[in-house]
């Protein structure tokens, strides 16, 4: 199994805690506006990149990358001329 193959994120957010792990596909200059969710999220980046905006600070991501965000912490995405796909484990 590949380090980073779905099957081993998947793996690895369980045994962190992460209780669901899904694929999520955003088509091209999609804007999310400043909103926020109710669980904790690790992202890896695996198609594309996409800009995270939270507070002041300016993040682009491409594929590749990962972070995390923790729970009802306010965030805008805009999402690349390609679109993005990545992979979101959810603590919750």
């Amino acid at each position: 199994m590949s380090p980073n193959s779905f099957d081993a994120f998947t793996a690895q957010s369980l045994d962190e805690g992460f209780d669901e792990v899904l694929v999520r596909e955003w088509p091209a200059n999609a804007v999310l506006d400043t909103h926020t969710h109710p669980f904790d999220a690790s992202v890896q980046v695996v198609r594309g990149s996409y800009i995270l905006t939270v507070g002041e600070e300016v993040r682009q991501l491409k594929a590749g990358d990962r972070f995390r965000l923790a729970r009802d912490v306010p965030h805008a995405e805009h999402y690349g001329p390609e679109g993005a796909t990545i992979w979101v484990a959810r603590a919750n």
